[in-house]
């Protein structure tokens, strides 16, 4: 029997949230090991712990013609975005909050829509380019830049949240033909490539008392993101794209609970303004399509 809208609609909802959470913790167990070790070091072995999974679901659900692909120079372009953006995470998560490396993350939707139209042609309301800029104004809300107070390390989420729009906008010159899950497989393998590229430079003995940190990195990314993809196959977009910003309720519980990290009124202003803009975008572009 067929799950009526509503379940789906539910289930949807239960993905996007449960996958979101598991991204949190994924981004905290980062955050703890990002002192020890770097972002590549990092990327490099959540990617080399991940890929035999990805590999094998892959395997499962879509057999071996899912691993081939007609777009390899898409797919490096993407993995070699994919390390730059998510270092510059990392290293965010060792000098800012959880709560705030995150909020100004999520200003990744406005650029998608931006570079669209500046790259794509596509068309957007003036209301979407007003939350394009108030969301905007959120980042530097939360920043609050001024001449003796310039906070360097808030460029770094920036610099993710641009690397993660040109990477998604990228998507649209992989041909329709192929599956997510040839994505999800590239996306994995070039992150291991461009990681281990400049490894040895960077690479630190492990401590094995670390390595369970490791695993679930690995593990809960990789359960986040295939989560977070089934919520939008199953449920409609406009209705479980809101619930991605439930990312900061949680980055700020997980921030206070095992950092003492307690943001200003502020941040809480500048994170609302982004959300919302981000939400009004992400509908505004549902209803014209």
């Amino acid at each position: 029997m067929a799950a009526s809208p509503q379940s789906s609609i539910r289930a949807g909802i239960g993905c996007i949230l449960v996958g979101i959470f598991c991204l949190t913790i994924s981004d905290g167990l980062a955050k703890w090991l990002g002192a020890f070790y770097s972002p590549l070091q990092l990327l490099f072995l959540r990617a080399l712990i991940a890929l035999p999974l990805v590999a094998a679901l892959v395997l499962f659900l879509s057999g071996r013609t899912a691993l081939r692909t007609q777009h390899i120079g898409v797919h490096l372009l993407r993995g070699a975005l994919n390390v730059a953006s998510a270092s510059c995470f990392y290293l965010g998560l060792t000098m800012l909050p959880l709560a705030e490396n995150t909020a100004v993350a999520f200003c990744a939707p406005l650029f998608v829509t931006a570079i669209s139209v500046a790259f794509l042609g596509e068309k957007v309301s003036k209301g979407s380019w007003l939350a394009i800029l108030a969301g905007f104004a959120g980042v530097m809300v939360i920043v609050r830049p001024s001449p003796g107070n310039i906070q360097w390390a808030a460029l770094l989420p920036l610099a993710t949240a641009l690397g993660y729009a040109v990477m998604m906008v990228s998507a649209k010159r992989i041909g329709a033909r192929e599956s997510m899950f040839t994505t999800m497989f590239h996306i994995v393998l070039g992150q291991l490539i461009f990681a281990g590229l400049p490894l040895a430079l960077v690479w630190k003995p492990i401590d094995w008392a670390h390595l369970p940190g490791f695993i679930g990195i690995a593990l809960c990314s990789t359960a986040g993101l295939g989560l977070i993809t089934q919520a939008f196959r199953i449920a409609p977009a406009s209705v479980v794209a809101p619930f991605d910003y439930f990312g900061l309720i949680s980055a700020g519980l997980l921030g206070w609970f095992f950092w003492d990290e307690l943001p200003d009124a502020w941040f809480y202003v500048g994170a609302l303004t982004i959300a919302a803009s981000g939400i009004y975008v992400a509908l505004s572009t549902r209803r014209r399509r």
